[in-house]
């Protein structure tokens, strides 16, 4: 049986909107173990070694687990921020910038910072890809290592300046947005 011209229009509008809903729902559930784990994580070192031993956490263990979640997903998963602690794991890109922006524009009207994400499919010379971001908020545990001068022990500004020296990753209070989980899931290529 042959759909009618307009059943079939609806369907070229319609499947692409499904599709994104669907890799969004990944996505979604990519941050979620990315920002589960980490916050375990912080918290068991926390409470072994104190602040200062947790910076090895967002040091070695974040790393690997984006990189674990990457390999699994088949796509980038990374942390991103304006205030980028280790350059060495790179600086938003510029569609990030833009997420990031936008995420502090919400905030600062009003929206929770727990529940600003966003997701589109982007075209770029290497080809065509998902990108998600969702934000990651200052809590009062991210203080002692990303809080102003005065919330941060000297044991952890000791330990932060040998392993960061170019850190720009602090001034922060609780409810503004530190950065964002962010992914990029190839779907195709530009024709």
């Amino acid at each position: 049986m042959l759909l009618s011209r307009s059943c079939a229009t609806i369907l070229l509008v319609a499947l692409p909107l499904i599709a994104q809903a669907d890799q969004t729902t990944e996505a979604r559930a990519l941050a979620s173990q990315m920002i589960q784990q980490l916050g375990a994580a912080l918290k068991k070192e926390l409470a072994a070694n104190g602040p200062d031993g947790a910076v090895s956490v967002c040091r070695d263990i974040a790393p690997a687990i984006a990189g674990e979640l990457s390999r699994k997903s088949g796509g980038r998963v990374a942390r991103v921020s304006f205030k980028t602690r280790n350059p060495l794991l790179g600086d938003p890109d510029v569609w990030e910038q833009q997420v990031l922006a936008e995420f502090d524009r919400r905030a600062a009207a009003g929206e929770k910072v727990e529940s600003l994400e966003y997701s589109e499919t982007v075209d770029e010379p290497r080809g065509r890809y998902f990108r998600y971001m969702k934000a990651l908020p200052v809590q009062p545990l991210c203080l002692s290592c990303h809080g102003t001068a005065e919330n941060i022990p000297d044991q952890v500004k000791a330990k932060l300046a040998i392993d960061y020296p170019h850190d720009h990753a602090t001034g922060y209070a609780p409810g503004q947005v530190r950065g964002a989980v962010t992914i990029k899931q190839p779907v195709g290529t530009v024709q």
